[in-house]
């Protein structure tokens, strides 16, 4: 309704809905219009221009500016930053700016991905690639970027993640920022048609950045794919899939009873109407029994589920989900989302990995 339904009275000029607020962004009424009506992205554009009118608060500037955060306390050991965050008097001072008292707070990294990358070992790699991490996995999870190029090394891909990119924006969006979103997306089209321009393959992990970055930029600011074209990005999981279909990769055989996996796709992944390559490539790993959770969100939509007066919303949100995957019978969760991850993680005291770093545990034995 806030989004088709009230547009109406926005073009008449009748005041917004302050219900606007409530839509979280998470595409599942994209994904359920059988007219493939942009509903959420209506509900987008109409809250960047609300935000002309009424300027984001602290709070959202905050969960917003994840990436500038991060930077900011670059210098601030990992160990300290966990600590500090942590503490009930933290908690309350955040609590007091609008971030939920008992929402999952994400680790920071020992280091950023993209720094340690360049430690990691790549000389007998000839094939180029781009991997575009996201900020997810280049500040607090690492993990599943560093399991990611191991699978690729072994397909003798060099991996290259370049400087110049920056957070694909989505939460920019969300929160209302709008001049800071057609920065990043300058940013990241300009470095990303040059890397199309040179042949280089190109893929994310994240589910959220490829949505972003080759569909939403160019429905918030077509100016920019006119000049630079819409950028090519494979998921990375998808690609796993290719290499093995190539021969490059050899889904590695086990002997041992398949360990038990329940896997969650998150609503950015099934929005891309792409099907589901993190499910994909689990089940074809014979170390793996996987079952599809198929219990709808989350509730935590990146930055919506940390908000105080949406915390709650959240959670109940994604109560089914948190039943289905506790009922499942499953060791482990999987899903493709680092917040999808923190939120199922927290709800139900569960393992919850990235499906690529299942993935390489198989190619290593360790399964």
């Amino acid at each position: 309704m806030i989004g088709p339904g009230f547009e109406r009275f926005r073009l008449l000029g009748i005041v917004e809905d302050a219900s606007l607020t409530y839509c979280a962004n998470c595409k599942n009424c994209e994904i359920s219009c059988p007219q493939n009506v942009p509903v959420a992205t209506i509900n987008m554009l109409a809250r960047l221009e609300q935000c002309k009118k009424n300027p984001p608060s602290l709070r959202d500037w905050i969960v917003a500016h994840g990436e500038v955060l991060a930077r900011a306390l670059r210098f601030v050991p990992a160990g300290l930053k966990n600590f500090g965050i942590r503490l009930p008097i933290t908690r309350t001072l955040l609590d007091a700016l609008g971030i939920a008292r008992d929402c999952p707070m994400p680790k920071f990294a020992q280091s950023p991905f993209r720094t340690k990358i360049q430690e990691l070992s790549q000389d007998n790699c000839t094939k180029p690639l781009v991997f575009f991490p996201g900020c997810y996995i280049n500040y607090y999870d690492p993990r599943p970027g560093f399991d990611l190029v191991s699978l690729l090394n072994r397909a003798g891909y060099r991996v290259l993640v370049p400087e110049e990119f920056v957070c694909c924006g989505i939460p920019l969006i969300s929160g209302g920022f709008e001049a800071d979103a057609r920065k990043n997306a300058t940013i990241n089209a300009e470095k990303l048609a040059s890397c199309m321009e040179e042949n280089i393959p190109i893929i994310s992990a994240c589910p959220s950045c490829r949505l972003m970055l080759t569909r939403e930029v160019g429905e918030f600011f077509p100016d920019i794919l006119q000049k630079t074209g819409k950028p090519r990005i494979i998921d990375a999981q998808d690609f796993i899939l290719r290499l093995v279909a190539t021969g490059e990769l050899t889904v590695p055989k086990t002997d041992k009873e398949p360990l038990s996996v329940c896997y969650h796709a998150p609503c950015h992944a099934r929005a891309l109407g792409e099907g589901l390559p993190g499910l994909e490539l689990l089940s074809r790993i014979p170390a793996f029994s996987v079952t599809n959770l198929n219990a709808g969100c989350c509730g935590i939509s990146g930055s919506y589920g940390f908000k105080k007066e949406k915390y709650a919303i959240g959670q109940r949100i994604g109560e089914k989900l948190f039943a289905a995957a506790r009922s499942s019978g499953a060791k482990i969760v999987a899903s493709d989302c680092g917040t999808c991850r923190l939120q199922i993680a927290c709800a139900t005291k569960m393992p919850t990995l990235h499906p690529i770093t299942l993935a390489r545990a198989a190619f290593d034995g360790a399964y």
